[in-house]
């Protein structure tokens, strides 16, 4: 199945406006843009060479299943709870080279590279993760929105606290 070109713009549109949303701190935005069913994932990997397959069975750095649980984190930031994110890091998430293609029945899968640099106020240290995304669209009222992010981190040797705004 070929796709319109409308399509590929609106696939990317969604994927840019998620990283620009998360810069900005639009969490109310951001969430915006997933299902309530959304699958955010994180895996590890389980050697130098090997990322885990399954979420359910193996290791993940970040697994939620529901927008509810995306709804959480986003809770614990504004709350001031999380001592990891109290204060906020400055971050600009960088998206290139994606790819649309047809998913399944109604859905796209969006790959790309991404990176996002980070500047931590609280110890005035920078840091940058980069990796690959996939992201599965589903079409709902006409809106391409986020069915599933799975989050390939590279640099997985992390020398700060990992959360969703920072990848």
């Amino acid at each position: 199945m070929k796709l319109s070109a409308a399509t590929v713009l609106a696939a990317q549109a969604v994927v840019g406006q998620e990283a620009l949303h998360l810069d900005a701190q639009r969490w109310d935005d951001w969430l915006a843009l997933f299902t309530d069913d959304v699958q955010f994932w994180v895996p590890a990997w389980t050697d130098e060479h090997t990322l885990g397959a399954s979420p359910e069975s193996e290791l993940s750095l970040v697994y939620i299943t529901a927008r509810a649980g995306l709804e959480d984190r986003v809770w614990r930031v504004r709350s001031g709870l999380s001592v990891a994110s109290t204060v906020l890091p400055r971050t600009c998430h960088q998206v290139t080279n994606c790819v649309v293609a047809p998913a399944s029945e109604g859905e796209l899968r969006v790959e790309s590279s991404w990176s996002c640099h980070q500047v931590r106020l609280k110890d005035r240290s920078q840091h940058v993760f980069f990796g690959r995304y996939e992201h599965r669209l589903r079409e709902v009222d006409g809106q391409w929105r986020i069915a599933g992010k799975k989050v390939v981190l590279l640099n997985d040797v992390i020398p700060t606290m990992l959360d969703f705004y920072c990848i």
